[in-house]
């Protein structure tokens, strides 16, 4: 694997000179001493990235990996050092040695302007590379390793979006909003209105850039679907500060997007929900309840995946309804869920309770159930025809959950998560029973 990719670092240094120029240039400024040309080189490796060729990248990533690799010879010696002698000094020796000098390149790039946002984008790179390219996982993890510390969230500004933010980073969250799309300024409005919120997190290195966003809804009780949350005001409905004045006892988490897609793997989301929570426990003391409307994109694809001889009786039969609805109707509408009898909806209440209960710790696990059950929430009730869009049903036959953040519990729950039992409400344990 390594062979593949010295040849083809060799290959991209003959045939392009720009490339081998910042490989070159890579070398320089891991090995310089000097501060000011450390910082001059820094900018001359920012600026040779930006320029190379990108059929190139795959193979500057293959000399990070290759050129830039921990000295194998070094690491033995270091490693039988400490085998013979087991102290501070050997140690510090052997941890000096396996760390890879790339992850000092790393470092140096961060120092310099435009050098945060340069690494990002060399990370997405490289993760696109990773896709039909072995032997690059070690350059990923020194990336994931350097970016969970400089993005750590004691690092980070907490901030509340507005309309009175400035429209630069408006149109960042209409453009970034992953989960709800907003179709123009008008909803963007209604969901900065008096009883929306919408926080985010910023990096001191990327100012103007939020690198995640969640979208509150104050309201009076915990919702089982997504469309009146986002809806557009009505004709002659009540404004929002009218409805404000019932004073709200449920914060809803509705939507939750990251915009640096560098930074997958750096955990931030729970963070920010968690201080979302402290920070609207004290902006609205009539908050009883923090919970939130979650889709279950990985639903279809867990049904389709299953072995169904392995399901208890009742969740197989379940299986085997929900599957023959679907085969009648093909393309699934709002309408055919809407119309489907009770016996089906109980079906999908019941499919779907299993796989997020019992399949979260799996390799087919829903992404957005670990995230949540992982952070310390509760899986608390399970809303067939939650989400009627042609996502929802596409991926989840329009079945949303709830997700309860019980702020004095999170961190029991969380450890519960830790070892394999998922937290449910006896709404959820019902559809469990054969």
């Amino acid at each position: 694997m390594l062979s593949k990719l010295w040849a083809m670092t060799r290959h991209a240094k003959q045939t392009d000179g720009g490339f081998s120029d910042l490989v070159q240039a890579c070398h320089k400024l891991v090995s310089e001493r000097g501060q000011a040309n450390m910082y001059a080189l820094g900018n001359e490796v920012v600026k040779a990235w930006q320029d190379l060729n990108k059929n190139k990248r795959e193979a500057f990533f293959a000399a990070l990996a290759t050129e830039f690799a921990p000295d194998q010879q070094a690491v033995l010696d270091a490693a039988s050092a400490y085998v013979n002698t087991p102290d501070a000094t050997h140690l510090a020796t052997l941890s000096a040695v396996t760390e890879a000098p790339r992850q000092e390149l790393f470092r140096r790039i961060n120092r310099v302007k435009n050098g945060t946002p340069t690494l990002l984008d060399m990370r997405v790179a490289l993760m696109e590379c990773m896709r039909t390219r072995d032997g690059l996982q070690a350059v990923d993890q020194d990336f994931l390793h350097l970016l969970s510390s400089w993005f750590n969230p004691g690092f980070l500004h907490f901030e509340a979006v507005s309309w009175d933010s400035s429209a630069a980073l408006l149109e960042k969250i209409i453009q970034h909003e992953a989960v709800h799309a907003i179709d123009s300024w008008a909803h963007l409005r209604r969901r900065l209105e008096a009883d929306r919120r919408c926080y985010a997190f910023f990096h001191p290195q990327l100012p103007h850039e939020p690198l995640i966003f969640v979208e509150v809804a104050l309201t009076h009780d915990m919702p089982d679907a997504i469309a009146p949350l986002i809806a557009m005001q009505p004709a002659g409905a009540k404004s929002a500060s009218e409805k404000q004045a019932g004073k709200p006892t449920t914060a809803v988490f509705y939507s939750i997007s990251n915009c640096q897609p560098g930074l997958r793997g750096v955990s931030l989301g729970n963070f920010l929900i968690k201080r979302v929570a402290q920070h609207l426990a004290q902006e609205v003391p009539s908050l009883k309840t923090y919970c939130t409307l979650s889709p279950v994109p990985g639903l279809v694809r867990w049904m389709q995946a299953v072995d169904i001889s392995t399901l208890p009786v009742a969740v197989a039969q379940s299986h085997a309804q929900v599957s023959a609805w679907r085969a009648a109707n093909p393309s699934l509408t709002p309408e055919s869920v809407q119309q489907a009898p009770e016996s089906l909806r109980d079906a999908l209440a019941r499919l779907c309770a299993f796989y997020l209960v019992k399949g979260s710790h799996l390799p087919q696990a829903d992404p957005v159930a670990r995230f949540h059950l992982d952070n310390g929430a509760r899986l608390e009730r399970i809303n067939v025809g939650g989400d009627l869009s042609r996502n929802g049903l596409k991926q989840s036959l329009s079945v949303m959950v709830n997700y309860l953040y019980n702020l004095g519990d999170v961190e029991a729950r969380h450890q519960q998560f830790v070892d394999r039992h998922v937290s449910h409400s006896r709404g959820v344990k019902k559809w469990l029973q054969d």
